[in-house]
């Protein structure tokens, strides 16, 4: 069952596959340079816009080497992405960003974990016009385009974004774990 598309565009895996975590980490490996800083875009308010900071956190336990903004604790969210983004520039001028964020998709989509060259566009799927960020991007498809109900996302159950999480924080510590022997 593991649906591995990698092209020039990126790469997509479903977070069930059971190789999912090796992919993504070989993948990811190849862009993590000294100066990387990861960037977990959400909200703990509404469980399927967690996804994000539920990454940080993992990655924040974890002691990943790498700066992460955007944990539980520590938000970076739609009202104060703009100034964590100016932070951003200011604090890690020259810093290669890894984005990653909740998206909407299609229906047969929903559990895809997506890395994409260039940035993640956060809010675009519920409408909201807010800064794109990142060089590259990590979605995970967390529920249906036809419930964007304002990413109020009640059917979206928090074991299933957890599951996620787990295999994005994962496959960064084993992508850095690769780079640095």
């Amino acid at each position: 069952m593991f649906n591995k598309n990698a092209d020039s565009l990126g790469l997509r895996v479903n977070y069930l596959d059971d190789n999912a975590c090796i992919a993504l980490a070989d993948y990811i490996s190849q862009f993590l340079e000294e100066k990387t800083l990861i960037l977990c875009i959400g909200t703990d308010k509404c469980i399927g816009d967690c996804l994000g900071p539920l990454v940080g956190t993992a990655l924040l336990k974890s002691h990943f080497p790498y700066p992460v903004i955007g944990t539980l604790d520590s938000p970076a969210h739609a009202i104060n992405l703009e100034s964590v983004i100016f932070n951003i520039k200011k604090n890690y001028p020259k810093h290669f960003i890894i984005a990653i964020d909740a998206c909407l998709g299609y229906e047969e989509c929903i559990g895809d974990i997506q890395v994409k060259l260039g940035p993640v566009h956060p809010g675009k799927g519920v409408g909201k016009a807010l800064p794109y960020v990142g060089n590259i991007s990590i979605v995970g498809i967390v529920d249906s385009i036809d419930n964007s109900d304002l990413f109020t996302i009640r059917n979206t159950r928090l074991s299933f974004i957890m599951k996620m999480s787990e295999v994005i924080s994962t496959s960064l510590i084993m992508a850095c774990k690769k780079n640095n022997g």
